[in-house]
């Protein structure tokens, strides 16, 4: 570009300042002598007459032009002319204000457009690039030749670029936008991956949660406890429970109602088992007895011992709830409400056809008493299982007015008075009943009737529903074939006759069961089969007695006895 002033090109003279560019950076150019300056000199300084010869003068300052470089091809004329005024040379340019008469003298200013840059000259080159046109440069062998004349460039040969242009900021633009989409695009995936990750784990948890909780509860196929193909299973056994034996004794009219109450502290449920009085047992001797004579004659520690044995359970204690105990418990919780299915008359009625104490109808209000009342009522032809449901709704209606506080329920039970029988304590009971409480009023503690056959052995029903599923127990009924089971009714109108059957019956490898006492006497001895393959029984049954032969007869047997013995006043405890 500067090839005209480049140091480099001279014969490496002293240099000299001739101006300032337009950074403000001196600019220098070689010093010459006399005879240089009369073959180039820029300023015209002779006086204005210009030198002879063929020099290179840009400034066009002597009088008479010579010989230039024409890059243009202007024809004959020997000044630069970029203007072609024609035939009479016009005044050359003069960027300085010198003037052509000898005299000028006028100020010097900064040079612009023509620089030269001593290599050693630290500093920038301008940061605007020049674009010298096709017809603007000179031959090569000129350009490269350093005897011939530097070329002449002047500012109106270049053409200045500006960059960057608009359109390359249109490209920028679109880029940055295409890279915000991918990237907005990309991000969008992103969230979608992590959405469909965290979905899927929250749903690994519920299922493994959901399976865990089966799985404790003991209800997954397989290892349900009611899984018939499992047979005694594992599962249903492994659970926690409390069970508790309560026995109802009705101090006016005598009998007794017993019920388990059970926690489930594995599948947080409630259960209120009632046990029917016929339910088969095996006595201390080792001879099978009921539920109700168990009671009666071997007490709570026995029975419950015969309880274990028979349903396979752990029976933690009993506790013997008397009527007036129940009474007072109903006051003290404030009432009790429950569906009534029957009217219950007033026993202290002194009058027939008065009000019922209780009436039959939903969400019934009991007060301590009333509800002794239904608890013990059993209308005429009932079953006992009747009166037994109405004793478990009673049970119910207390344990959701009960407190949930194992303390208060504590107070409670003390306040009631009564005797606790061991290992059972006030604070075992009273906590008991807070927990059973607790599940009862959220809903979790129903009542089942616990059935049984007609001779108080346990069905597949009662093994699989509840003595597997609610007790976690294996049934187990006293053996039908290792001893006659024979129920005595005394019709002879001499109580000492029942006792005096009983021993007889004993030593002859049969088991008693007690039938009661006839309202009148009966003449006639009867022994009584239901099963033809209990004929033979019954007749060395009769035989033991001292009955005739013909006092054996088919008929109907109640209760869990095989043979069923009338003793009527030809029995002669004597004859034996």
């Amino acid at each position: 570009m500067n090839d005209g002033y480049d140091a480099g090109h001279g014969d490496g003279g002293p240099y000299e300042l001739v101006g300032y560019d337009e950074y403000g950076r001196p600019v220098y150019r070689q010093a010459v002598d006399q005879q240089t300056q009369q073959q180039y000199d820029p300023y015209g300084g002779q006086g204005g007459q210009t030198q002879q010869g063929y020099g290179y003068d840009p400034y066009a300052t002597g009088g008479h032009q010579q010989p230039a470089y024409d890059p243009y091809g202007n024809g004959g004329g020997y000044g630069y002319d970029p203007y072609a005024t024609g035939g009479h040379q016009q005044p050359a340019h003069d960027p300085y204000g010198q003037g052509t008469h000898p005299g000028g003298t006028g100020q010097q200013p900064r040079v612009t457009e023509q620089t030269a840059y001593i290599p050693e000259q630290t500093g920038h080159a301008p940061e605007r690039t020049a674009h010298i046109p096709q017809q603007a440069r000179p031959a090569d062998d000129a350009r490269d030749d350093g005897d011939g004349p530097a070329p002449d460039y002047r500012t109106e040969q270049f053409a200045f670029v500006e960059e960057p242009d608009d359109d390359s900021e249109d490209v920028i633009d679109w880029l940055k936008f295409t890279e915000n989409r991918t990237e907005r695009r990309e991000e969008a995936r992103r969230r979608a991956r992590s959405r469909i990750i965290a979905l899927t784990v929250v749903f690994a948890l519920v299922v493994a949660g959901g399976v865990g909780y089966l799985w404790y509860a003991g209800k997954l196929p397989g290892l349900s406890s009611s899984d018939k193909g499992t047979g005694t299973t594992t599962a249903a056994g492994a659970q926690k429970r409390d069970v508790l034996v309560v026995h109802l004794h009705d101090t006016e009219n005598g009998g007794t109602s017993t019920a388990l109450l059970v926690d489930n502290a594995t599948t947080k449920q409630g259960t209120t088992v009632l046990l029917p009085n016929s339910l088969a047992l095996t006595a201390e001797d080792g001879t099978t007895t009921t539920l109700a004579k168990s009671v009666e004659d071997d007490g709570s520690e026995g029975t419950r011992t015969a309880l274990d044995t028979v349903l396979g359970t752990d029976i933690e204690g009993t506790w013997r709830l008397d009527t007036p105990f129940l009474l007072t418990l109903v006051d003290l919780v404030g009432n009790i409400e429950v569906d009534t299915d029957a009217d219950v008359p007033d026993p202290d009625a002194k009058k027939k056809g008065q009000a019922p104490l209780v009436r039959k109808g939903k969400g019934q209000t009991l007060s301590g008493k009333m509800a002794v009342a239904y608890a013990t009522h059993r209308g005429p032809g009932e079953a006992q299982d009747a009166q037994l449901e109405r004793f478990g709704q009673v049970l119910h209606g207390v344990l959701r007015k009960l407190t949930s506080d194992p303390d208060a329920a504590t107070t409670t039970v003390q306040t009631l008075g009564q005797i606790i029988e061991p290992p059972l304590t006030d604070a075992d009971l009273g906590a008991f009943l807070a927990g059973l409480s607790d599940l009862a009023k959220g809903g979790d503690h129903r009542t089942q009737l616990l059935p049984v056959e007609e001779d108080g052995t346990l069905t597949a029903e009662a093994s699989d529903g509840v003595v597997k599923d609610v007790l976690g127990g294996t049934a187990k009924s006293p053996d039908r074939d290792a001893a006659v089971t024979v129920s005595v009714r005394n019709a002879t109108g001499d109580e000492d006759n029942t006792e005096k059957a009983r021993v007889v019956l004993l030593n002859g490898g049969f088991t008693f069961l007690e039938g009661g006492t006839a309202g009148s006497a009966e003449s006639a001895s009867e022994v009584v089969y239901a099963d033809p393959a209990e004929k033979e029984n019954a007749a060395e049954v009769a035989k033991t007695l001292g009955l005739p032969a013909d006092a054996v007869t088919k008929g109907k047997v109640s209760g869990n006895a095989r043979v069923a013995v009338v003793l009527g006043q030809d029995y002669d405890p004597g004859s034996q």
